[in-house]
């Protein structure tokens, strides 16, 4: 097989593969339901028609960084309408690929559904402050930025963005203080590591097809990578706020996204490569090189911001 295949020919080829990891992922996921993990409980009405109490920020138990990045995670989900439009448009709706389009938007759908239930029910977040926010992002949308490339472009985003999403989702959990709130977000991270795990495996077949074509996918991917939810309203300082915390930073992107995929891909070991490929896996070592060390001076740098704290609270 040669790298010439155009994106008819690359789906097709694909089909098979698609079939196989559909069915596996249909067998090992396991249904939850979103009421089981929001504490209702707690709930009480607003204020508006409902003449309910306001919502002031004493009300949430949650610290900071915890609610910016769970609002964070939120607003990702909710652009979910352009994410099915992106990838129904990149996949089609026919047979297994369809089926698997259809299948990911419903388990992606809940994450939100979920999410903004238990934010709501515990009082974490300003409820008017988040619904502005819903439609401000929603409003702008999503576009894949690979779409216009090659499907090997959009195969690889998901593959390292899926992986991306779980790990935001479980640190979150872990630094939210609540336990509900830490199992909630273990069952998004599960199925967003499910998620990852079928996109990582039509990749690794995507090798096997093309791979001069899946390396340079790869390579570009990797050196333009950008959440999903980066078109939020001061995402770059929330994600300062975030990196801050430990919950997604430079190191974490490095050590636990995109070292994992290209580890279980044999991305860099891939044999066979023609000169542009080799010339493309060239980008890719010196990049991760770069993204190394810069992970390294901003950990480092965080260390010395939170000893000066330290002392001085000492």
């Amino acid at each position: 097989m040669t790298d010439q295949l155009t994106t008819a020919g690359l789906l097709l080829e694909l089909e098979p593969v698609v079939e196989t990891n559909l069915n596996r992922h249909l067998a090992t996921a396991k249904e939850w339901f979103p009421h089981e993990y929001v504490p209702w409980s707690q709930g009480t009405d607003f204020d508006g028609v409902l003449g309910g109490t306001a919502w002031s920020e004493e009300q949430s138990t949650l610290s900071d960084v915890a609610r910016t990045s769970l609002i964070v995670n939120l607003l990702t989900e909710d652009n979910l309408p352009s994410y099915h439009h992106e990838i129904a448009q990149m996949f089609g709706r026919d047979g297994a690929w369809g089926t698997w389009v259809h299948r990911w938007t419903a388990e992606e759908g809940r994450h939100g559904i979920a999410i903004r239930d238990y934010l709501l029910a515990t009082r974490a977040v300003d409820p008017i402050a988040l619904e502005r926010a819903r439609m401000v992002h929603m409003g702008t949308g999503f576009e894949n930025a690979y779409l216009d490339d090659t499907v090997l472009h959009g195969i690889a985003y998901v593959s390292f963005q899926e992986l991306a999403t779980r790990v935001s989702h479980r640190n979150t959990g872990k630094i939210s203080g609540d336990p509900i709130c830490d199992q909630l977000l273990a069952k998004v991270a599960a199925d967003e590591n499910l998620h990852m795990i079928f996109y990582r495996n039509l990749l690794g077949a995507a090798f096997e097809l093309a791979p001069d074509a899946a390396m340079r996918a790869v390579t570009d991917v990797v050196k333009t990578f950008q959440m999903p939810g980066h078109s939020i309203e001061n995402f770059g300082r929330k994600s300062v706020q975030i990196a801050m915390a430990g919950i997604y930073d430079l190191r974490i992107h490095h050590d636990e996204v995109v070292i994992p995929v290209l580890r279980n891909l044999k991305a860099l070991e891939t044999t066979g490569l023609s000169d542009d490929g080799e010339k493309a896996r060239d980008e890719l070592v010196e990049f991760l090189a770069e993204l190394d060390r810069q992970a390294t001076r901003f950990s480092e740098r965080r260390d010395k911001i939170a000893a000066r704290k330290a002392a001085r609270s000492a």
